[in-house]
């Protein structure tokens, strides 16, 4: 794995206090090159989850190869309205005051799609289309998990109930008999292959045993997706496809029934993808925490630092420190909420007032925690780019 210059990236920001972040804007602009190649020529949807800043958003979709934006929640998805005009509402939503906001204006209409996957969702979509007099854009999403042996094995996230094609036939008829609904786009996100690495730490057979169900799982997605559009398709035209994620580009991409791709996190690189095999983007968000105290010489402790990822709790959601070399967490201690305590060879190296570089596991998550994300190009800040923390917008 290629790092950045980290004597460079300490010039230019050794005039701010930590904790801050930092996006570094070379390795921000290898990776999404990296993406655009992957995703063979199909348009990449900009996952906003994954960036959580309006300005990052900007400058990605001005990139070849990226267009639109997969939005998190309906509330997020008017806001970013206000400036992009091709927005998907990644999950279902229960807010009717946000369907109602949307449907009363029709800029906002024209510019986002919602999610559905159950009659209970196009009711709400349906009666928010008939007190805003508009018709609304639905997308339908289907569950993309492997399921066998009856229902015992499920390999992937619980997401949709729509699983066969005559589900996704059955409610695309739903949507198209309601008043006021436009059935636009279908979705299929396979997490259990775009979000889990197929070469992690721990027993060789655990990596073998997820290696070959990804497998499986691809073939079988392949088909049952291929029939789920053509089904869907039988009821209405539409306007896109969309699948996958950073970890799945390339076999994604290799679906002609697929016509555009959903993925983010790979722009910045987090340590979740140091557990794939095909692909490996350059590190590129950081955050910075000092060294507050030497309990002794073999250890030093920085101030806070416990900035977990959400998921199944376990020592792969915590940050990792990775400049100076030669740190780890205490396998007691983890990351704190007062004080990580580091160790390793590197540790007694460090003095109170040093500062310590960390890598978030997740993405977006990182802006949950800083109201600015730092651009840096060379040696020299070039921006500070507002969160949606920072900006004061809510994502629920």
């Amino acid at each position: 794995m290629t790092m950045p210059d980290f004597t460079a990236l300490d010039r230019a920001t050794r005039d701010l206090r930590p904790p801050f972040a930092v996006l570094d804007a070379a390795a921000l602009r290898l990776n999404a090159a990296s993406m655009r190649r992957r995703a063979g020529g199909k348009p990449i949807r900009l996952a906003s989850k994954s960036v959580r800043s309006r300005a990052v958003i900007r400058s990605v979709l001005a990139m070849p190869g990226f267009q639109g934006i997969l939005a998190f929640t309906l509330p997020e998805a008017l806001w970013l309205a206000e400036e992009f005009d091709d927005i998907l509402v990644g999950y279902p939503t229960a807010d009717d005051s946000a369907l109602r906001r949307l449907a009363e204006d029709p800029r906002r209409a024209s510019r986002v799609t919602v999610m559905a996957d159950c009659p209970e969702h196009l009711d709400l979509i349906a009666a928010a289309a008939a007190a805003g007099g508009r018709p609304l854009r639905v997308c339908l999403d289907l569950d993309a998990s492997l399921k066998s042996l009856g229902g015992r094995l499920h390999f992937g996230t619980h997401r949709s109930p729509l699983h066969s094609p005559e589900q996704a036939r059955s409610l695309a008829r739903a949507v198209v008999e309601r008043p006021g609904l436009r059935l636009v786009g279908v979705m299929a996100y396979e997490a259990q292959i775009a979000g889990v690495g197929d070469d992690a730490p721990g027993p060789f057979l655990r990596r073998v045993a997820i290696r070959a169900l990804q497998g499986v799982s691809r073939r079988e997605l392949r088909t049952r997706r291929e029939a789920a559009i053509a089904a869907v398709r039988q009821v209405a035209p539409l306007e896109f496809v969309n699948g996958g994620g950073t970890g799945s580009l390339e076999s994604t991409a290799a679906e002609p029934v697929v016509t555009e791709l959903g993925a983010g996190s790979g722009l910045y690189g987090p340590t979740l993808f140091d557990t794939y095999r095909a692909f490996r983007p350059r590190p590129a968000a950081f955050f910075v925490q000092s060294v507050v105290r030497r309990p002794s010489a073999a250890r030093a402790t920085v101030l806070g630092g416990g900035w977990p990822a959400s998921g199944a709790a376990g020592r792969d959601r915590l940050p990792t420190p990775i400049e100076p070399p030669g740190l780890r967490l205490t396998r007691l201690e983890g990351a704190g909420e007062v004080q990580t305590p580091l160790t390793g060879p590197g540790a007694a190296r460090l003095s109170v007032g040093d500062r310590v570089w960390f890598r978030h596991t997740k993405a977006g998550e990182l802006c949950e925690r800083v109201n600015v994300l730092h651009l840096v190009d060379g040696d020299r800040i070039t921006a500070e780019l507002p969160t949606y923390r920072g900006e004061g917008q809510a994502l629920l």
